[in-house]
C-alpha cells in the first residue's frame, strides 16, 4: 500500500469506526442492547484494523493526521446519522401567554398529544403545555409552534421511559 492509499484507508476506517461508536452509544442509551452489541463487534474490528495500520507506520506524521481527521469526520457523520434515524421520543414543554389558549387544540388537531395547565409567570398568567412526540417529528412540531406562537418558550428533552396516557394507548393500538 502506498502512502496515499494508507492515509485514505486510515481516514475512511476511522470515519466508519467513530460513526459506529456514536450509533452504538445512542443505542445503549435507548436500551437497544442486542443491536448495540452486534454493532460493537464491527466497531472494534474496524478500530483494531485502523490502529494496526497507524502503529505499523507510527513514524509517519501524515498517518497520525489522517487518524485525527478520520476521527473528527466520524464524529460529524455519527451526529448526522443520529439526526437521520432519530430514535425515541422527545418531550417539549411549551410556555405561552395565557391568550394562546387555542394552541393546545391546534396541536391536538395536528395529531400531537398535549397536556396543558395554567401557571403564573413573572409577567402574569401563562399556559404551559407538555407534548410528547417521536424524535423524527420534533422539527415539524418546533416549526408549528414557531408559526403559531413565535414568542413561545420551549424546552425539549428526551424521556428515558414512559407509561400510561395517550401515547401508550396509541402504541398498543398500533401493535394490535
Amino acid at each position: 500500500m502506498n502512502a496515499l492509499e494508507t492515509i485514505i484507508t486510515i481516514v475512511v476506517m476511522n470515519v466508519v469506526y467513530v460513526s459506529l461508536f456514536t450509533i452504538r452509544i445512542i443505542l445503549v442509551m435507548k436500551a437497544r442492547r442486542v443491536l448495540a452489541s452486534f454493532i460493537s463487534m464491527f466497531e472494534v474490528f474496524v478500530y483494531l484494523m485502523a490502529l494496526n495500520i497507524v502503529l505499523q507506520n507510527i513514524n509517519e506524521p501524515l498517518n497520525l493526521a489522517a487518524y485525527c481527521i478520520g476521527w473528527g469526520a466520524g464524529v460529524w457523520l455519527g451526529i448526522k446519522i443520529d439526526e437521520w434515524i432519530a430514535l425515541g421520543y422527545s418531550i417539549l414543554q411549551i410556555v405561552v401567554n395565557y391568550e394562546s389558549t387555542q394552541l393546545p387544540l391546534t396541536l391536538r388537531d395536528k395529531g400531537f398529544g398535549v397536556t396543558s395547565w395554567m401557571a403564573e409567570g413573572r409577567d402574569g398568567p401563562r399556559l404551559v403545555m407538555q407534548v410528547l412526540t417521536k424524535r423524527n417529528q420534533e422539527k415539524r412540531l418546533m416549526q408549528l409552534i414557531h408559526d403559531l406562537a413565535p414568542k413561545a418558550f420551549v424546552i425539549s428533552y428526551e424521556p428515558r421511559t414512559f407509561r400510561g396516557g395517550f401515547w401508550t394507548k396509541r402504541l398498543k393500538d398500533l401493535r394490535e
